[in-house]
């Protein structure tokens, strides 16, 4: 896969945002495949359409792009607050591109898929609104927490410019498909007890281990009175689906990320 961006393909803008816009647009319609059903090309959605940047003509999975210049680390910026949190939140989000490029060498350095489902409106951070001064004023963005997005759900395509396999890509997102729930309330617990297991450094760990992380999920679900049945009914969820192997006497097994036991 070439990492690389035509500039000649931006030559015509001026604004800095324009070009890179057209540059990581025109890189993914020319170089990236389907992650969902590993056809060869995506197309490009019509401009008047809001959901989505990319479709497979195959399998007309959605795909939107967000691009950053570096790493993402732990924020990446996006647009308006309550307008992306709509578009999560609907029956028709679209699995994310992330896109890491360097300005200077105008290539891909880092790829990811995220699945949809793996967007929860915790990770999405609310801005401060613009101030009177400025040109949108009052208009509240928002930011994207990249790194609360469990590890099974940020699916390498491309690390330090090099590809992975387009076999182990299509595999990771099959696995953590197994990890789709019904219900943005449901979605959320599941994601924040899978986050919490991934804090704990080791493979092998106990229930106790899971239980300190008690006061982080009654904060995050105030309206949840009974916290430590959730964890373990979470716990069984994800080794009924492949994550977690049960040892016994209140003790866990992690699964690689993003795959089988």
């Amino acid at each position: 896969m070439e990492c690389h961006f035509d500039p000649s393909l931006a030559k015509r803008y001026h604004s800095r945002s324009q070009c890179i816009r057209i540059l990581t647009e025109s890189w993914v319609q020319a170089h990236m495949y389907c992650p969902r059903c590993g056809h060869a090309e995506l197309n490009h959605c019509p401009n008047n359409q809001a959901v989505a940047d990319f479709y497979c003509p195959q399998c007309g999975n959605e795909y939107e792009l967000k691009s950053k210049s570096g790493l993402p680390g732990h924020k990446i910026a996006d647009g308006a607050y309550e307008a992306f949190i709509q578009r999560i939140t609907s029956d028709r989000n679209p699995d994310f591109f992330i896109l890491s490029y360097d300005p200077d060498a105008l290539c891909v350095t880092h790829f990811w898929i995220v699945p949809k489902h793996f967007f929860v409106p915790r990770i999405v951070e609310k801005r401060k609104p613009l101030g009177t001064n400025a040109k949108r004023a009052g208009w509240v963005g928002c930011n994207i927490l990249f790194d609360e997005i469990p590890v099974q759900g940020r699916i390498t395509v491309i690390q330090n410019g090099m590809e992975v396999s387009r076999d182990t890509v299509l595999h990771q997102v099959r696995a953590a498909d197994r990890l789709y729930t019904e219900g943005l309330q449901a979605r959320g617990w599941l994601m924040d007890v899978l986050q919490c297991i991934n804090q704990i450094q080791a493979d092998i760990f106990t229930l106790d281990q899971v239980y300190a992380f008690e006061p982080v999920l009654a904060e995050r679900h105030r309206s949840n009175q009974h916290i430590r049945p959730k964890i373990r009914q979470q716990l069984q969820l994800l080794r009924d689906r492949g994550f977690l192997s049960f040892l016994g006497s209140g003790v866990y097994k992690k699964a690689i990320p993003g795959g089988g036991g």
